[in-house]
């Protein structure tokens, strides 16, 4: 099921989200409900609060940025075969230097902005059977993992902004939060 994604101003998306307690919720339905809302909106990372829920879930498929790669070469290794599900996650430790993307939100479309996060991350984390992980991800992976456990703490990326770039964004945020804004997915304003 295709859920809409919940838009920049929403208060869901400020908060630090609950741990899912097992049987709380069908969590394999609801990954396979925010991988289809996610890939409805050619994203490639989704977290719990961007469909209204308050809780520690987010889905990543980082294949899909591969799939425009011309050569062999242009494919980025650490995101062949990423496709996870991610509950309670806690990053235990991010290291390297910091490098430079320009990251966009589908809860804040047509917002994009060069972001600085660190190179590798170890994180732990469950599975949809609760199975527990604790692993390291380097690049891209860990990019797109910084990203979606931000959303479950209640950071957005344009929290990383400096003040005059976020000042630059104050009208478009304005108008993302009253609903004047252009995507093609379904949203929910607040």
């Amino acid at each position: 099921m295709i859920m809409p994604i919940v838009a920049y101003g929403a208060q869901v998306l400020r908060k630090v989200c609950e741990n899912i307690v097992p049987g709380q919720i069908d969590v394999k339905k609801l990954s396979e409900d925010m991988f289809e809302t996610m890939y409805a909106a050619s994203g490639v990372g989704l977290a719990g609060p961007q469909v209204g829920l308050a809780l520690r879930i987010f889905v990543v498929d980082g294949e899909i940025m591969n799939s425009g790669a011309e050569t062999e070469e242009d494919i980025d290794q650490t995101l062949v075969g990423f496709k996870k599900t991610f509950i309670n996650a806690r990053i235990l430790e991010e290291t390297g230097e910091k490098w430079p993307y320009e990251e966009g939100c589908l809860s804040i479309p047509g917002v994009r902005a060069d972001v600085y996060r660190p190179e590798s991350l170890t994180i732990n984390y469950m599975d949809t059977d609760f199975k527990e992980f604790t692993e390291t991800y380097t690049g891209m992976a860990a990019r797109i993992i910084q990203h979606e456990y931000d959303h479950i703490q209640g950071i957005l990326f344009t929290d990383y902004l400096a003040p005059l770039k976020k000042q630059m964004l104050k009208k478009k945020l304005g108008n993302i939060q009253k609903g004047i804004v252009d995507a093609d997915y379904r949203m929910k304003f607040a």
